[in-house]
Protein backbone atom coordinates (compact mmCIF):
# COMPACT_ATOMS: atom_id res chain seq x y z
CA UNK A 1 0.00 0.00 0.00
CA UNK A 2 1.41 3.45 -0.80
CA UNK A 3 2.16 6.06 1.84
CA UNK A 4 0.31 8.98 2.29
CA UNK A 5 1.10 12.14 4.14
CA UNK A 6 -0.67 13.41 6.73
CA UNK A 7 -2.64 15.48 4.74
CA UNK A 8 -3.85 12.67 2.57
CA UNK A 9 -1.29 13.33 -0.12
CA UNK A 10 0.38 10.24 -2.04
CA UNK A 11 3.72 9.94 0.47
CA UNK A 12 7.39 11.02 -0.82
CA UNK A 13 9.66 13.70 -1.19
CA UNK A 14 8.55 16.75 -3.20
CA UNK A 15 10.41 19.19 -4.72
CA UNK A 16 9.53 22.96 -4.66
CA UNK A 17 9.92 23.47 -8.19
CA UNK A 18 7.27 22.49 -10.99
CA UNK A 19 4.40 23.04 -13.38
CA UNK A 20 0.99 21.49 -13.88
CA UNK A 21 -1.91 22.20 -16.10
CA UNK A 22 -5.64 21.61 -15.92
CA UNK A 23 -8.54 21.66 -18.20
CA UNK A 24 -12.13 21.38 -18.62
CA UNK A 25 -15.16 22.64 -19.80
CA UNK A 26 -17.82 22.66 -16.86
CA UNK A 27 -21.36 24.03 -17.16
CA UNK A 28 -20.43 25.54 -20.49
CA UNK A 29 -17.98 27.56 -20.22
CA UNK A 30 -13.82 26.49 -21.13
CA UNK A 31 -11.55 26.64 -18.15
CA UNK A 32 -7.74 26.44 -18.28
CA UNK A 33 -5.28 26.45 -14.95
CA UNK A 34 -1.92 26.33 -14.71
CA UNK A 35 0.54 26.18 -11.93
CA UNK A 36 3.97 27.44 -11.73
CA UNK A 37 6.38 26.64 -8.50
CA UNK A 38 9.96 27.49 -7.71
CA UNK A 39 12.11 27.65 -3.94
CA UNK A 40 10.92 29.92 -1.38
CA UNK A 41 11.24 30.38 2.24
CA UNK A 42 7.57 30.13 2.67
CA UNK A 43 4.39 29.77 0.30
CA UNK A 44 3.73 32.91 -1.54
CA UNK A 45 0.99 32.73 -3.40
CA UNK A 46 -0.03 34.82 -6.70
CA UNK A 47 -3.64 34.24 -8.99
CA UNK A 48 -4.23 35.38 -11.71
CA UNK A 49 -7.99 35.66 -12.86
CA UNK A 50 -9.79 37.70 -15.74
CA UNK A 51 -11.16 40.61 -13.84
CA UNK A 52 -14.52 40.02 -13.82
CA UNK A 53 -13.90 36.43 -11.86
CA UNK A 54 -11.20 38.54 -9.47
CA UNK A 55 -14.31 36.93 -6.30
CA UNK A 56 -12.85 33.44 -6.60
CA UNK A 57 -9.07 34.28 -5.73
CA UNK A 58 -9.48 33.09 -2.01
CA UNK A 59 -11.00 30.09 -2.78
CA UNK A 60 -8.18 29.23 -5.09
CA UNK A 61 -5.54 29.88 -2.49
CA UNK A 62 -7.25 28.35 0.07
CA UNK A 63 -7.39 25.28 -2.72
CA UNK A 64 -3.64 26.00 -3.18
CA UNK A 65 -2.58 26.22 0.37
CA UNK A 66 -4.10 22.93 1.51
CA UNK A 67 -1.86 21.28 -1.60
CA UNK A 68 1.41 22.96 -1.21
CA UNK A 69 3.46 24.10 2.39
CA UNK A 70 6.73 26.07 0.69
CA UNK A 71 7.25 28.23 -2.48
CA UNK A 72 6.53 30.67 -4.53
CA UNK A 73 3.57 29.65 -6.98
CA UNK A 74 1.93 31.70 -9.52
CA UNK A 75 -1.77 30.49 -10.73
CA UNK A 76 -3.21 31.43 -14.19
CA UNK A 77 -6.49 30.62 -14.73
CA UNK A 78 -7.82 31.40 -18.43
CA UNK A 79 -11.87 31.22 -19.09
CA UNK A 80 -13.43 31.25 -22.28
CA UNK A 81 -17.26 32.52 -22.71
CA UNK A 82 -20.20 30.34 -21.87
CA UNK A 83 -21.90 28.33 -24.75
CA UNK A 84 -25.06 29.60 -23.21
CA UNK A 85 -24.38 33.49 -23.72
CA UNK A 86 -23.37 34.78 -20.44
CA UNK A 87 -23.79 38.72 -22.51
CA UNK A 88 -26.32 40.56 -22.65
CA UNK A 89 -26.28 43.64 -25.32
CA UNK A 90 -28.71 46.53 -25.03
CA UNK A 91 -29.44 50.02 -26.39
CA UNK A 92 -28.52 53.15 -24.57
CA UNK A 93 -31.67 54.99 -25.70
CA UNK A 94 -31.10 58.25 -24.20
CA UNK A 95 -27.34 58.27 -25.77
CA UNK A 96 -28.72 56.82 -29.73
CA UNK A 97 -32.02 60.12 -29.28
CA UNK A 98 -29.35 62.87 -28.29
CA UNK A 99 -26.74 61.50 -31.29
CA UNK A 100 -30.08 61.89 -33.49
CA UNK A 101 -30.72 65.21 -32.73
CA UNK A 102 -27.30 66.14 -33.07
CA UNK A 103 -27.26 64.61 -36.33
CA UNK A 104 -30.71 66.29 -37.54
CA UNK A 105 -29.10 69.55 -35.98
CA UNK A 106 -26.14 69.59 -37.73
CA UNK A 107 -27.60 68.65 -41.19
CA UNK A 108 -29.87 71.49 -40.82
CA UNK A 109 -26.85 74.19 -40.22
CA UNK A 110 -24.75 72.83 -43.50
CA UNK A 111 -27.90 72.06 -45.67
CA UNK A 112 -30.01 74.12 -47.31
CA UNK A 113 -33.01 71.34 -47.39
CA UNK A 114 -34.58 69.98 -44.07
CA UNK A 115 -33.60 66.56 -42.93
CA UNK A 116 -35.74 63.94 -44.67
CA UNK A 117 -37.32 66.12 -47.12
CA UNK A 118 -36.62 65.25 -51.42
CA UNK A 119 -37.46 62.30 -53.03
CA UNK A 120 -38.39 58.90 -51.42
CA UNK A 121 -35.38 57.39 -52.13
CA UNK A 122 -33.30 60.31 -50.96
CA UNK A 123 -35.20 59.99 -47.46
CA UNK A 124 -34.05 56.19 -47.18
CA UNK A 125 -30.73 56.52 -48.36
CA UNK A 126 -30.02 59.29 -45.52
CA UNK A 127 -32.09 57.26 -43.01
CA UNK A 128 -30.02 54.24 -43.69
CA UNK A 129 -26.79 56.70 -43.63
CA UNK A 130 -28.27 58.46 -39.86
CA UNK A 131 -28.88 54.65 -38.84
CA UNK A 132 -24.95 53.18 -39.78
CA UNK A 133 -23.84 56.42 -38.25
CA UNK A 134 -25.86 56.12 -34.61
CA UNK A 135 -24.35 52.35 -34.19
CA UNK A 136 -20.83 53.13 -34.77
CA UNK A 137 -21.15 56.38 -31.73
CA UNK A 138 -19.84 55.49 -28.64
CA UNK A 139 -21.93 54.27 -25.53
CA UNK A 140 -24.72 53.58 -27.97
CA UNK A 141 -24.93 49.80 -27.37
CA UNK A 142 -24.52 48.46 -23.73
CA UNK A 143 -22.18 45.10 -23.30
CA UNK A 144 -23.32 43.90 -20.04
CA UNK A 145 -22.33 40.62 -18.66
CA UNK A 146 -25.44 38.33 -16.96
CA UNK A 147 -25.64 37.54 -13.82
CA UNK A 148 -23.83 34.63 -12.36
CA UNK A 149 -23.97 32.34 -9.33
CA UNK A 150 -20.46 33.78 -8.14
CA UNK A 151 -20.00 30.18 -5.29
CA UNK A 152 -20.97 27.93 -8.54
CA UNK A 153 -18.29 28.98 -10.70
CA UNK A 154 -16.07 29.18 -8.02
CA UNK A 155 -16.29 25.96 -7.64
CA UNK A 156 -15.95 25.05 -11.34
CA UNK A 157 -12.64 26.56 -10.78
CA UNK A 158 -11.41 24.92 -8.02
CA UNK A 159 -12.81 21.82 -9.77
CA UNK A 160 -10.00 22.77 -12.34
CA UNK A 161 -7.72 23.57 -10.08
CA UNK A 162 -7.66 20.18 -8.53
CA UNK A 163 -6.33 18.60 -11.84
CA UNK A 164 -3.65 20.87 -12.58
CA UNK A 165 -2.64 20.13 -8.99
CA UNK A 166 -2.61 16.53 -9.16
CA UNK A 167 -0.44 17.21 -12.63
CA UNK A 168 1.64 19.54 -10.94
CA UNK A 169 2.21 17.10 -7.79
CA UNK A 170 3.27 14.41 -9.71
CA UNK A 171 6.08 16.32 -11.64
CA UNK A 172 7.19 17.44 -7.89
CA UNK A 173 7.23 13.78 -7.06
CA UNK A 174 9.23 12.68 -9.67
CA UNK A 175 11.77 15.57 -8.84
CA UNK A 176 12.06 14.95 -5.59
CA UNK A 177 12.83 10.85 -5.88
CA UNK A 178 15.91 12.00 -7.93
CA UNK A 179 16.24 14.54 -5.50
CA UNK A 180 16.18 11.68 -2.43
CA UNK A 181 18.21 9.55 -4.57
CA UNK A 182 21.40 12.10 -5.70
CA UNK A 183 21.24 12.69 -1.69
CA UNK A 184 20.98 9.69 -0.77
CA UNK A 185 24.28 9.16 -3.13
CA UNK A 186 26.33 11.45 -1.22
CA UNK A 187 25.01 10.67 2.64
CA UNK A 188 26.50 7.02 1.63
CA UNK A 189 30.09 9.20 0.51
CA UNK A 190 30.10 11.10 3.68
CA UNK A 191 29.58 7.32 5.54
CA UNK A 192 32.16 6.02 3.74
CA UNK A 193 34.86 9.22 4.50
CA UNK A 194 34.06 8.88 8.06
CA UNK A 195 34.86 5.28 8.01
CA UNK A 196 37.89 6.46 7.01
CA UNK A 197 38.29 8.71 9.38
CA UNK A 198 37.47 6.67 12.03
CA UNK A 199 40.34 4.02 11.17
CA UNK A 200 43.21 6.59 10.67
CA UNK A 201 42.43 7.83 13.88
CA UNK A 202 44.30 5.80 16.07
CA UNK A 203 47.58 5.52 13.62
CA UNK A 204 47.31 9.25 14.67
CA UNK A 205 48.53 8.94 17.76
CA UNK A 206 50.72 6.13 16.75
CA UNK A 207 52.50 8.25 15.00
CA UNK A 208 52.91 11.02 17.15
CA UNK A 209 54.29 8.84 19.62
CA UNK A 210 57.15 7.36 17.13
CA UNK A 211 57.84 11.05 16.27
CA UNK A 212 57.64 11.60 20.10
CA UNK A 213 60.33 9.10 20.40
CA UNK A 214 62.31 10.51 17.61
CA UNK A 215 62.70 13.64 18.81
CA UNK A 216 63.29 12.77 22.59
CA UNK A 217 65.92 10.45 21.62
CA UNK A 218 67.66 12.84 19.28
CA UNK A 219 67.74 15.60 21.96
CA UNK A 220 69.17 13.48 25.21
CA UNK A 221 71.15 11.45 22.64
CA UNK A 222 72.55 8.92 24.74
CA UNK A 223 70.30 9.75 28.33
CA UNK A 224 67.52 7.29 29.43
CA UNK A 225 63.95 7.93 27.72
CA UNK A 226 61.20 8.59 30.60
CA UNK A 227 58.70 6.39 29.39
CA UNK A 228 56.15 7.37 31.29
CA UNK A 229 56.54 10.89 30.29
CA UNK A 230 56.16 9.68 26.30
CA UNK A 231 52.74 7.93 27.26
CA UNK A 232 51.82 11.03 29.41
CA UNK A 233 52.27 12.83 25.98
CA UNK A 234 50.76 10.55 23.70
CA UNK A 235 47.54 10.24 26.16
CA UNK A 236 47.33 14.14 26.21
CA UNK A 237 47.19 14.29 22.38
CA UNK A 238 45.74 11.11 21.65
CA UNK A 239 42.37 13.33 24.10
CA UNK A 240 42.99 16.07 21.90
CA UNK A 241 42.45 14.61 18.50
CA UNK A 242 39.55 11.83 19.66
CA UNK A 243 36.93 12.71 16.71
CA UNK A 244 35.01 9.77 17.93
CA UNK A 245 31.93 11.56 19.46
CA UNK A 246 31.65 13.53 16.59
CA UNK A 247 31.99 10.25 13.72
CA UNK A 248 29.00 8.92 16.05
CA UNK A 249 26.97 11.88 16.11
CA UNK A 250 27.74 11.93 12.27
CA UNK A 251 26.56 8.98 11.61
CA UNK A 252 23.94 9.57 13.98
CA UNK A 253 22.86 12.44 11.38
CA UNK A 254 23.29 10.26 8.49
CA UNK A 255 20.89 7.89 10.45
CA UNK A 256 18.28 10.55 10.78
CA UNK A 257 18.67 11.84 6.84
CA UNK A 258 17.68 8.45 6.08
CA UNK A 259 14.41 8.69 7.80
CA UNK A 260 13.06 11.60 6.82
CA UNK A 261 13.66 10.58 2.93
CA UNK A 262 11.83 7.77 3.38
CA UNK A 263 9.23 9.29 5.86
CA UNK A 264 8.92 11.80 2.48
CA UNK A 265 6.45 14.80 2.88
CA UNK A 266 7.24 18.73 3.81
CA UNK A 267 10.59 18.01 5.45
CA UNK A 268 12.50 20.51 3.79
CA UNK A 269 13.28 22.98 6.55
CA UNK A 270 13.98 19.68 9.07
CA UNK A 271 16.50 18.68 6.18
CA UNK A 272 17.80 22.12 6.12
CA UNK A 273 18.29 22.33 9.90
CA UNK A 274 19.85 18.82 9.95
CA UNK A 275 22.43 19.35 7.69
CA UNK A 276 23.59 22.41 9.56
CA UNK A 277 24.19 19.89 12.45
CA UNK A 278 26.37 17.84 9.49
CA UNK A 279 28.53 20.60 9.26
CA UNK A 280 29.19 21.33 13.15
CA UNK A 281 30.44 18.01 13.26
CA UNK A 282 32.83 18.09 10.25
CA UNK A 283 34.27 21.39 11.00
CA UNK A 284 34.90 20.26 14.57
CA UNK A 285 36.74 17.30 13.10
CA UNK A 286 38.54 19.64 11.04
CA UNK A 287 39.52 21.86 13.56
CA UNK A 288 41.21 18.58 15.61
CA UNK A 289 43.14 16.96 13.26
CA UNK A 290 46.91 17.72 12.37
CA UNK A 291 46.97 14.63 9.82
CA UNK A 292 47.10 15.79 6.42
CA UNK A 293 45.32 12.35 5.54
CA UNK A 294 42.33 13.20 7.73
CA UNK A 295 42.18 16.78 6.74
CA UNK A 296 41.30 15.94 2.87
CA UNK A 297 38.61 13.41 4.50
CA UNK A 298 37.05 15.91 6.28
CA UNK A 299 37.42 18.46 2.93
CA UNK A 300 35.47 15.90 1.20
CA UNK A 301 32.96 15.04 3.62
CA UNK A 302 32.56 19.49 3.33
CA UNK A 303 32.03 19.23 -0.12
CA UNK A 304 29.53 16.39 0.26
CA UNK A 305 27.50 18.09 2.91
CA UNK A 306 27.46 21.18 1.11
CA UNK A 307 26.41 19.68 -2.22
CA UNK A 308 23.42 18.14 -0.03
CA UNK A 309 22.45 21.46 1.47
CA UNK A 310 21.95 22.57 -1.99
CA UNK A 311 19.39 19.74 -3.37
CA UNK A 312 17.90 20.34 0.16
CA UNK A 313 17.04 24.04 -1.07
CA UNK A 314 14.97 22.69 -3.38
CA UNK A 315 12.70 20.67 -1.56
CA UNK A 316 9.29 21.30 0.13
Amino acid sequence: MDKTSENGRPGGLRSMTGYGRGEAVLHGRPITVELRAVNNRYLDCTVKLPRIYLFAEDAVKRRVQGSISRGKVDVFVTIGPSESGDVKITVNEPVARGYDQAMRALWRSVADTEWGNGPDQGREVADAIRFAALCRCPDVFLVEKTQEDQEAVAADICTVLDLALADFDAMRLREGEKLAQDIRTRAASIAALTARVEERAPGIVADYRARLEAKLAEVLQNTQIDESRILTEAAIFADKVAVDEETVRLRSHLSQLEGMLAGGGAVGRKLDFLIQEFNREANTIGSKCSDLETARYVVDIKGEIEKIREQVQNIE
